[in-house]
């Protein structure tokens, strides 16, 4: 697919809803990229205690406090900043990002050129790469192929009119919501694309192992939830990835246990993660082959957590790695 287009030289009206709690320098880098690159900011704080919302305000900022006695997820955040979008495109921000020069002119031009793309996100990397092997991690997680695309992250650009067309965000999921819009959006004739052009910096602040573990069973309590409420679709949305996670998170440990009780050849089993390793290293390399794997442990941990809650009937709480 060709690069994007030249920005516009006349702005389309566009407004940015950025959310956060206790993001402290970061929110005020989030909040000067945005500065010269969109009519409005409209801040959506939930629940800080280090002056986050005060320093928004001061920085010219619409500040919307979450009420937080009510549960939190970030995709209701921002349906509260979307509900006081004004403008014919918002572009959502994570309070950790900063956005890159020039990003939102690059988007709105594609998105006039393709009046079908109803979101665009384009490369977002993690600022601080090198500082552990769980952001290289997130960077090559964010490194997804340029074209059309099946989902965004937290940061996008979107026609508001299409968003409340298909009523927003699902306020009750507390990963994947993003993923699940862009599937409704789909549905409804809408394109999600990944264009050519850098777009935010992402800070992930994530360098114990126990942030990481966090963080992959959240992506498989996604799956699971993704996959109950749009898996019988034709997209067969994120079934494959609930499968992977319990074939390989528990599965492939559980049988091997139950053989090796019955003999102990049965334990070669397990040899299946370290070829499995192999296989995937050539395409991804050693180090992301290796926590590929590993991390189907704790997304199966995710996927099961979903079920038993479900089956409880109790609703999930936030799963937060930093």
């Amino acid at each position: 697919m060709p690069a994007a287009p030249a920005p516009l030289q006349t702005p389309v009206p566009v407004e940015a809803v950025v959310i956060g709690r206790n993001e402290g320098a970061r929110l005020r880098a989030c909040l000067l990229s945005l500065q010269d690159q969109v009519a409005r900011v409209i801040y959506v704080d939930s629940g800080s205690s280090d002056g986050s919302a005060a320093l928004a305000e001061a920085m010219g900022a619409t500040v919307i406090a979450l009420d937080m006695a009510q549960p939190f997820t970030a995709a209701r955040a921002r349906n509260a900043g979307l509900a006081q979008v004004g403008a014919a495109f918002v572009q959502f921000v994570d309070g950790d990002c900063a956005v890159a020069p020039n990003w939102v002119a690059t988007a709105l031009a594609f998105a006039t050129a393709q009046p079908d793309a109803v979101v665009i996100c384009g490369r977002r990397r993690e600022r601080f790469m090198q500082a552990s092997v769980y952001n290289r991690l997130c960077d090559a997680e964010w490194d997804t192929p340029i074209g059309p695309a099946r989902a965004c992250g937290g940061d996008a650009l979107m026609r508001v009119a299409a968003l409340r067309a298909v009523g927003g965000y699902n306020d009750s999921l507390i990963a994947g919501e993003e993923p699940e819009l862009c599937l409704r959006l789909s549905r409804q004739g809408g394109s999600v694309h990944r264009i050519e052009a850098e777009m935010t910096l992402h800070d992930a602040a994530m360098t114990r192992f126990s942030q990481w573990w966090k963080r992959s069973k959240r992506a498989g309590h996604a799956f699971a939830e993704g996959a109950a409420l749009h898996g019988a679709g034709p997209e067969r949305h994120w079934v494959a990835e609930t499968r992977r996670a319990l074939v390989w998170g528990i599965g492939i440990p559980v049988a091997a246990l139950l053989l090796g009780l019955l003999h102990p050849i049965g334990f070669a089993l397990l040899l299946a993660w370290p070829a499995q390793v192999m296989r995937l290293a050539p395409r991804m390399g050693m180090e992301r082959a290796f926590f590929t794997v590993l991390g189907k442990l704790p997304e199966a941990q995710g996927v099961i957590g979903y079920w038993w809650g479900r089956l409880r009937r109790k609703r999930a709480g936030l799963i937060e790695y930093k």
